[in-house]
């Protein structure tokens, strides 16, 4: 996962002192990237033997005072600042412990069934597991892989899986970089959020090893969450589609999103239109009539 002193450092290197107005004297070479640690603690108000056994995880406590000078020295945006505090909050050493298996909340289930397929969708987990799609959203993102497999946990599609190790969805984006990079982000984010997730980290850990891209991407320490942005896509059954991705945060169930595609222009509205039509055509659905319903039947009786 990552600690608060490895935040703080990755930080610090990418803050120069011209950034931020700090004059230097002297023609000799700086030995470090960005800001010196003597630096940074003056500026956030700090003594730097304290600042220094924050970096190298020494120090036992951090006050939310502190924790905002850094970031305000630091330059961190609303989400980086949510990422730091929440590292500080971190155990010194988090032991690791097995989640339970994620289930999307009935009131999220009737949420996506209400979009019909006429708008794709996914429901996601707090690791990126596809949780539940409807059959466009499927077609759209996944159609290589079996439509029924969010219903059972040890086959749920991994979206950041797919981004790093499945060469078909590395081609079916022509924005990969800048969405590869959202997910590594976003992931970081989570890691924050969830540091004895065990699961979590072993996806991390397994992306890490096996993808040179997301361990590169992953060292760069960004931050960020996952709200909005476009999709590329080179769509093998229907071609170039342009749609913006708009996640929706649940209340129910607020580890999870609930993802959906709207198309951003007439062409690519007709391709959403046309590949509806065929994912929920009379021969596809026969051809998966034992798959159905990808979406988890609501439990019977009230719900609260």
């Amino acid at each position: 996962m990552e600690s608060l002193g490895a935040f703080l450092k990755s930080r610090r290197d990418q803050v120069t002192p011209a950034a931020i107005g700090l004059r230097t004297f002297g023609t000799a070479a700086r030995r470090v990237p960005g800001l010196r640690r003597e630096e940074l603690a003056q500026l956030a108000g700090v003594s730097v033997g304290y600042y220094t056994r924050l970096e190298q995880g020494h120090a036992e406590t951090a006050s939310e005072q502190v924790l905002d000078a850094l970031a305000r020295v630091l330059r961190l945006d609303p989400v980086e600042t949510v990422h730091l505090h929440n590292l500080a909050r971190q155990p010194a050493r988090p032991g690791l412990s097995e989640p339970p298996p994620e289930e999307p909340h009935p009131r999220v289930l009737a949420l996506l069934r209400s979009l019909a397929d006429t708008t794709p969708a996914i429901v996601l987990g707090r690791r990126g597991d596809v949780l539940a799609w409807n059959r466009t959203g499927h077609a759209l993102v996944a159609e290589h892989l079996p439509f029924d497999a969010p219903r059972e946990a040890t086959r749920r599609p991994s979206v950041p899986r797919m981004f790093f190790l499945d060469p078909l969805t590395r081609d079916l984006h022509r924005n990969w970089d800048e969405l590869a990079r959202v997910h590594v982000a976003y992931l970081r984010l989570t890691a924050g959020r969830f540091p004895t997730d065990a699961r979590l980290a072993e996806l991390i850990g397994e992306l890490t090893m096996r993808s040179d891209a997301f361990a590169s991407m992953w060292a760069a320490g960004e931050v960020a969450d996952c709200t909005v942005g476009p999709m590329r896509l080179r769509h093998p059954t229907v071609g170039a589609v342009n749609v913006t991705y708009q996640v929706w945060l649940q209340p129910d169930s607020p580890d999870h999103r609930l993802e959906i595609y709207t198309p951003d222009d007439q062409p690519s509205t007709d391709a959403l239109r046309l590949l509806t039509h065929q994912s929920t055509a009379p021969s596809s659905l026969f051809l998966q009539k034992d798959l159905s319903p990808a979406l988890p039947l609501p439990p019977e009786g009230p719900q609260p």
